[in-house]
């Protein structure tokens, strides 16, 4: 049987480049170089698949880069090569669940199939099986999960939106890892975010082998996909990211909506930069959408929220994030403007206030209360204790922090005390000297006095019995 060229492999491979895989087929010329060809595309396909599966994410996502023998410039892999990779290693696994016709926004504005597998979360054109490079997201990357209300429409639609690591703070060159900055490192995956709407999926939406497993959670859109993320995160190992919603308990708007004016807003508009767009207060966080690039500032990360331009109408609020780990500056500063005079007391006393993100020293705080709570898991797991007891707390329910600020406090207050107990006023140019000297001054001269007034009577007594 003669050779022939395994055009399904060579085609995994090469997607991204069809001019080499032309190359391939012209110069496939004899069963040597056919077999030849074969072998370096399954070879290829196992290294890819095992670097995507095994190795870590940030190890994943490095560039190799390449010195070309002219003029030593380098040439690294092309950022939407690695996303071929990634794709095809998706490609690889069964899928378990799919989900047709859902519409994505970002990153890209279209009408998709989402494919769940094992490892992965991929989008796909309808009909086609290969996934949408770009749109492929493996599960153990996924840091942040949010669903939302869609603002501005008659009809009640929900946005999910998905932020894998490295995708929702903004970064200077300065924060970037020196290798980064030498070399050209691929890009990192974009925010997912996708809408649903408040109706049931229609027959005939959701297919795969976990089909029959979804039918309980199929009355709506809402339900299905909080099952799906949920169960797909967990089985994949992924414990940390939990999928949160906006509650108007945490904040709402008080401006009325134009088209929904009995529902409360979780939202107020915003602009960033030049663009507008909408910013959600949230349990975790302060997240603004739904235009790229879209922003998430984790509580954690906030150093102090403040405002400016604060107008009549209208006022800007700017929240501080803390620098990087071992950097020398300060963090960046995010700023928000035009946003409603409306929603100033609501974010203020509702959020910003609550959460502690009116000053800097408040961020001191959370970081040490972090710290501390850490410290306790750590001596928790060892079998030992910390100092000051139980995690940090003691009988009088304060934490180690709070009961230090405590105690400052009451010394600054002691000290002022003190201050005022030494000065005299009419002790004039005598600038040194403590209390309790100038009480015992008191007492001599009173003795003195008191002495001086018995002579007084005794000459006084001596006086009068002369005259007698």
């Amino acid at each position: 049987m003669a050779a022939k060229l395994d055009s399904h492999l060579l085609g995994l491979v090469f997607q991204s480049r069809p001019d080499i895989l032309k190359g391939i087929q012209e110069a496939a010329d004899s069963p040597a170089r056919i077999d030849l060809f074969n072998n370096i595309a399954s070879f290829v396909y196992e290294r890819i698949a095992d670097n995507t599966s095994e190795e870590p994410a940030t190890k994943r996502r490095r560039v190799e880069a390449q010195t070309s023998g002219s003029n030593g410039a380098a040439h690294p892999i092309a950022g939407s090569q690695v996303a071929v990779l990634g794709a095809d290693a998706a490609a690889a696994e069964p899928v378990l669940l799919e989900i047709k016709d859902i519409s994505v926004s970002v990153p890209q504005r279209k009408k998709y199939d989402l494919c769940f597998t094992k490892n992965f979360l991929y989008a796909r054109a309808s009909g086609s099986p290969v996934p949408v490079q770009g749109i492929v997201y493996p599960w153990k990357d996924i840091e942040h999960a949010f669903y939302l209300p869609v603002p501005d429409k008659s009809h009640v639609q929900h946005n999910y939106v998905l932020l894998p690591r490295n995708s929702y703070l903004p970064t200077t060159k300065s924060q970037q890892p020196a290798d980064q900055q030498t070399q050209q490192s691929a890009a990192p995956l974009e925010p997912l975010v996708f809408t649903i709407p408040s109706t049931a999926p229609k027959p005939g939406t959701i297919t795969g082998p976990s089909a029959a497993a979804a039918a309980p959670v199929s009355d709506s859109y809402a339900t299905l996909f909080h099952w799906a993320l949920t169960a797909s995160l967990q089985a994949a190992g992924n414990h940390a990211c939990e999928l949160v919603s906006s509650d108007p308990k945490v904040f709402h708007s008080v401006a009325r909506q134009a088209y929904r004016p009995q529902e409360k807003a979780v939202h107020v508009k915003a602009f960033r930069g030049s663009k507008d767009g909408f910013l959600f207060f949230l349990p975790t966080g302060i997240l603004w959408g739904f235009k790229k690039p879209l922003l998430f500032l984790p509580l954690d990360k906030i150093v102090a929220v403040s405002y400016t331009s604060v107008l009549q109408r209208t006022f800007n609020i700017v929240v501080e994030l803390e620098g990087g780990e071992g950097s020398e500056e300060g963090g960046q500063e995010i700023e928000f403007s035009m946003l409603d005079q409306e929603d100033y007391a609501g974010i203020d006393q509702t959020y910003v206030r609550r959460h502690g993100l009116a000053d800097r020293s408040m961020a001191e705080q959370r970081k040490a209360k972090k710290q501390l709570a850490e410290n306790a898991k750590k001596a928790a797991a060892n079998g030992e204790e910390g100092e000051g007891g139980e995690g940090g707390e003691a009988d009088d329910g304060l934490t180690e922090l709070e009961r230090a600020q405590k105690e400052e406090e009451q010394r600054l207050q002691d000290e002022e005390d003190e201050e005022e107990e030494d000065y005299d006023p009419g002790s004039d140019g005598e600038s040194e000297g403590s209390g309790s000297s100038s009480e015992e001054e008191e007492e001599e001269e009173e003795d003195g006095q008191g002495e001086g007034d018995e002579d007084d009577d005794e000459d006084m007594g001596e006086g009068l019995e002369g005259e007698e």
